[in-house]
């Protein structure tokens, strides 16, 4: 016989827990649709429809009897996934009980849908987990000084904590939403080949309110806080639109994170990083790259490109619903998923990783300084009785006469300080302006109590999530 050669999904091998693995492997696919048939089968039974007990027994005996192979054998003789599972899971279990009154999307969506609210669940773990580690990151480096950039120029003085805590907060606003979007998800339900649950209801024999009461027995089994009253065959595929941009918000803060460690790490200002065995290039044994934050920005894109597929099937239902979207679905959901996962995984290891070096943020304040601190002097100057717009033109043309590599002997801030002294359009003499230049820490704003209001705000997630505390990342290749 030919070897056949299998392809490994590289998402699902190569970045994604296990956890988040299993959540969508087909085999737990198959098991969470015996779930749902006998949780199906026993509330029909409650309600008086005749299925034996023997046969529910025979189910569950054979329910983790999964056979991937035979299925898809099965599949492609029928040309049809649900009644390939039908039929073998009917076959093992010697009954025919299964699937009474129900189409296919009774049992896909829901189970779909069951999937969606697992990982999104667990998504929100592992954030509220890197929160938690953030805020300790923020919480160390609150008040360390940093020079900040616009335009990737550098602007005013900031704290490294309070950098780190901007990025926190996007992250923070994304958990959010998502949470409340878990609290408020609703299932499909049971509803029949068009919604309108005729075959229940005949099989029922048109009793409503026993109609009503399976759809709350399989609603509890689902875990769901509320189901669809009116959907069509499908659900609306806006909601897996919705659950995809949850995820996009939350990876934005995380892959901004990322590409500013980045940057920082090229001007030797901070690392991701770097183990002992650790290898940067294969060719040059000096790198430390910072490979795990460009993965982090990698998946980013690749969730973006989940979501644009995802949201084309917004808007693009056909009457009660069609098939369609099933092929876009199967690939871009737990695309979407493992992309998201394996950035925090990601994440969580740089979080447990990285570090910055001081003496180089020293350094890049020290030549800075007095430029980074232009508004201070502009503001003190306008307190003072000055013009705001002629000490503004003083200080733009002396700030841009200095040369931060001169070799007169004096700094930066030295220079700048006698020049400014020396200019009657500033109200302040040179002794003035050096010993504002000489306290930067000074002039900081409210960056070490925003850095510390971002640590309360995450702190308050793990008290809710306690199980965040003790989640790690697995290993990383």
């Amino acid at each position: 016989m030919k070897d056949t050669e299998i392809f490994p999904d590289v998402l699902a091998s190569r970045y994604v827990s296990r956890e988040m693995q299993e959540c969508w492997s087909l085999k737990n696919k198959v098991l969470l649709e015996r779930d749902f048939w006998l949780a199906v089968m026993q509330a029909q039974k409650d309600l008086g429809i005749e299925i034996p007990d023997e046969a529910i027994q025979a189910y569950k005996q054979v329910r983790e009897s999964v056979d991937l192979a035979s299925i898809a054998l099965r599949e492609q003789k029928l040309r049809h996934d649900v009644k390939a599972r039908i039929e073998e899971y009917c076959e093992l279990a010697g009954h025919q009980q299964i699937h009474k009154g129900l189409t296919s999307r009774d049992l896909t969506d829901n189970v779909e849908q069951l999937q969606i609210l697992q990982s999104l669940k667990l998504v929100r773990l592992k954030t509220v987990a890197a929160l938690k580690k953030l805020a300790q990151r923020v919480d160390e480096t609150k008040s360390l000084v940093l020079v900040a950039r616009t335009h990737n120029v550098p602007a005013q003085l900031s704290s490294f904590g309070r950098r780190l805590a901007m990025f926190g907060e996007e992250i923070l606003l994304g958990l959010e939403k998502l949470d409340q979007f878990i609290e408020a998800y609703p299932l499909r339900g049971l509803k029949g080949a068009v919604g309108t649950r005729l075959d229940l209801l005949q099989l029922l024999d048109g009793k409503s309110d026993a109609l009503e009461k399976l759809d709350q027995k399989i609603a509890l089994h689902l875990g769901a806080s509320r189901t669809l009253f009116a959907s069509g065959q499908v659900y609306p595929r806006s909601l897996d639109q919705q659950s995809v941009q949850h995820l996009q918000t939350i990876s934005s803060g995380i892959s901004s994170f990322a590409k500013t460690l980045r940057l920082m790490a090229g001007a030797g200002l901070a690392s991701e990083g770097f183990q002992k065995d650790q290898v940067g290039s294969s060719a040059m044994p000096h790198k430390q790259n910072a490979r795990t934050s460009e993965r982090i920005s990698g998946l980013h894109h690749v969730l973006r490109g989940y979501g644009s597929m995802l949201s084309g099937l917004s808007g693009d239902q056909w009457n009660e619903g069609d098939v369609s979207c099933s092929v876009v679905r199967r690939v871009a959901l737990p695309g979407a998923f493992f992309s998201i996962d394996g950035q925090l995984e990601a994440f969580l290891t740089v979080l447990n990783e990285m570090g910055f070096n001081e003496n180089a943020l020293q350094a890049e304040l020290e030549k800075n300084l007095p430029f980074v601190c232009s508004t201070v002097l502009l503001m003190e100057s306008v307190k003072r009785g000055g013009g705001r717009e002629d000490a503004h033109h003083a200080i733009r043309e002396h700030s841009l006469s200095i040369n931060p590599d001169s070799q007169s002997g004096l700094l930066p801030r030295q220079e700048l300080a006698r020049r400014l002294g020396q200019d009657l359009r500033i109200p302040l003499d040179e002794t003035q302006i050096s010993e504002m230049l000489d306290r930067p820490q000074n002039w900081l704003g409210n960056a070490p109590e925003q850095a510390q209001f971002f640590v309360e705000q995450a702190l308050a997630w793990t008290r809710r999530f306690p199980d965040s505390n003790s989640l790690e990342p697995e290993p990383l290749l």
